[in-house]
């Protein structure tokens, strides 16, 4: 089959009262993201990356928010069950680069963490998953502190033999 990618993004904001989530992994911190589900937008990112590759439809096609199945769901079962799409149709992640774009709070004591929660989600190799952070300086709504966003890019091919 021929190689396919996917690209995925997501924001929420940030409110008090809300645990943080992100790539799976807590992260204390005096705010959380707004969502549905747990508003982990790495691992949205992810599975709209995913969902993607394979034109599958939208996270919120699949998983919508009027659902009330998905008040406060764990976002990994979002990667779960897109990950389920790929291997239906013989598919492997061959890699994923994902980028978190944050100004609060500091997110590097927790980024090895992130990079091999996801490559457990995504049942890939830990090199193969890419967990990058930045800021954006200061500038718009995720500058001042107002949320956090992520987007992913993902290759998905036909597994490695033995694989």
């Amino acid at each position: 089959m021929t190689p396919r990618v996917g690209l995925g993004f997501d924001a929420h904001r940030l409110a008090p009262g809300r645990p943080l989530r992100l790539g799976g992994v807590a992260i204390p911190y005096e705010r959380g993201l707004v969502g549905h589900s747990d508003g982990d937008v790495l691992l949205h990112a992810v599975a709209r990356a995913l969902l993607g590759a394979l034109g599958a439809g939208d996270l919120g096609r699949l998983f919508p928010s009027s659902d009330e199945r998905w008040r406060g769901a764990d976002s990994g079962l979002f990667v779960r069950e897109a990950m389920t799409l790929v291997r239906r149709v013989g598919l492997a992640v061959a890699n994923l680069d994902a980028t978190v774009i944050a100004e609060a709070p500091r997110l590097a004591p927790h980024q090895d963490a992130m990079r091999k929660n996801v490559a457990a989600l995504l049942a890939a190799e830990v090199e193969a998953v890419s967990v990058q952070l930045t800021s954006t300086d200061g500038l718009g709504a995720i500058g001042r502190g107002e949320g956090i966003a992520a987007q992913a890019v993902v290759l998905l091919a036909a597994p490695e033999p033995g694989a």
